[in-house]
């Protein structure tokens, strides 16, 4: 060691502190000692909540459990059963869950990633509010019942179709794809097994609303099916802004700080405008579509997702309603004011105040929703040369309101508006 180093080191090791600093020194040590404990508490809470969250959601080990005995009871039948319950190809992952009454899992599908749903149906909360619950083993994959016939499960698909999405022309197609969905064995003919698997499936909405719209572009793609559980393509980012902050977090995290974070690990501004694009695509998919209207009845950026490629993709449908839907939900329902008309999260129509009963035409377009969603997304770090068009359209479409049915040409007009704008800011670059 060179001898200049060696007094360096001897001076900082051996060197007295100085009185002021020894007198200092106790008081130094019981702040540090405090400080360190104050941190331990805080990682060690931090770290229970995190198990106990665990613990409470994640139970996809008791859905699978339940969905196998019943596949081998001949029960149930799927395309997803083999693979899931005999050849152990299909296999839970990492867990998503958000409540303990809906199981998402990440996955492997032989090599294919895969999201994994299971085991509840949706009940409505008195005020309104989708409220995923697991359905009682006595009522599970009741119907049909044994003895009922092809031409009587069509009959028992339309009228269902007909309650839960209005009465469109084209929901004779949807049964047919119902039928060929349900024939695993591709024989021409649909098990009680087969028939009770699917009948359960569309008691869901999210699984009903994937099959209406299993052809947007958009949409998951439906890759399987055993029960009730079935199985999607993953979407690569499953939520618009990557840090989600737990609940029990948010009140120790200022919002300023949790935006800014994710303002830091956003895409960059033209890719974000892509994903823009793709979600303005989807509000015109669900716009009086072949299966009616749909209704967005919570948009917030944990349901909005996207692919590798920056194309938007709905990570969560369970928010997404059809309009036949909400208004046989407000349809007679008594009210004092318009909150008490509220279906879900924010499908809010007017209270009649003289006639105490809801009205059946609910107040905000799901554009103007996605539209006070995008605000910050699309805004920051935008061109300085777009910005001021872009707060301009965005500011439209925030503020419309009025019944949807005497509003479409204007509806129309600041969607197609909004994505002109930002498809000519990317057009013929490498983010087009």
């Amino acid at each position: 060691m060179p001898r200049a180093l060696r007094r360096l080191v001897h001076f900082m090791v051996f060197c007295p502190l100085s009185k002021g600093f020894q007198s200092r020194l106790p008081a130094i040590k019981v702040k540090y000692l405090l400080l360190a404990w104050l941190c331990i508490l805080g990682a060690s809470w931090v770290v229970y909540m995190q198990y106990a969250s665990y613990t409470e959601l994640c139970r996809g080990h008791v859905c699978q459990v339940v969905i196998c005995d019943h596949y081998r009871r001949g029960i149930i039948s799927g395309s997803a059963c083999k693979a899931l319950c005999d050849q152990r190809t299909l296999t839970l992952q990492r867990c998503l869950s958000t409540s303990p009454a809906y199981q998402v899992y990440d996955g492997q599908w032989k090599d294919r990633p895969v999201v994994i749903k299971c085991g509840l149906q949706e009940s409505l909360k008195a005020e309104g509010a989708p409220d995923p619950g697991l359905r009682p083993e006595t009522s599970l994959f009741d119907k049909p019942t044994r003895g009922t016939s092809m031409d009587e499960f069509r009959e028992m698909l339309h009228s269902f179709f007909k309650s839960n999405l209005g009465d469109q022309p084209s929901l004779n197609a949807l049964v047919e794809r119902v039928i060929t969905l349900a024939d695993v064995t591709r024989d021409g003919k649909v098990t009680l097994a087969e028939a009770k698997s699917v009948w359960a499936l569309l008691q869901i909405n999210e699984f009903l609303l994937i099959l209406a719209l299993q052809e947007k572009e958009h949409t998951p793609k439906l890759l399987g099916f055993c029960g009730d559980l079935y199985v999607t393509e993953r979407v690569a980012h499953s939520a618009l802004y990557q840090l989600d902050v737990p609940s029990y977090l948010r009140p120790l995290v200022p919002e300023a700080v949790s935006s800014g974070l994710n303002r830091w690990l956003a895409p960059a501004w033209p890719r974000r405008a892509r994903i823009t694009i793709g979600l303005l695509e989807f509000v015109e998919e669900i716009f009086h579509g072949a299966y009616g209207s749909f209704l967005m009845c919570d948009a917030s950026p944990r349901q909005v997702g996207y692919n590798g490629r920056y194309d938007c993709r709905m990570a969560d449908l369970r928010s997404v309603a059809s309009e036949a839907t909400v208004r046989g939900y407000l349809r007679g329902r008594r009210c004092e004011t318009n909150a008490d008309c509220t279906y879900g999260h924010d499908c809010t129509a007017t209270c009649d105040r003289l006639a105490k009963q809801c009205n059946l035409e609910v107040v905000r377009p799901n554009l103007a929703k996605v539209c006070t969603l995008l605000q910050d997304f699309l805004l920051s770090g935008a061109p300085a040369e777009l910005r001021p068009d872009l707060e301009k359209q965005l500011r439209t479409c925030v503020t419309l309101s009025g019944l949807a049915s005497q509003m479409e040409v204007h509806h129309a007009l600041v969607l197609n508006n909004l994505k002109t704008l930002l498809w000519k800011k990317i057009s013929n670059t490498q983010y087009s």
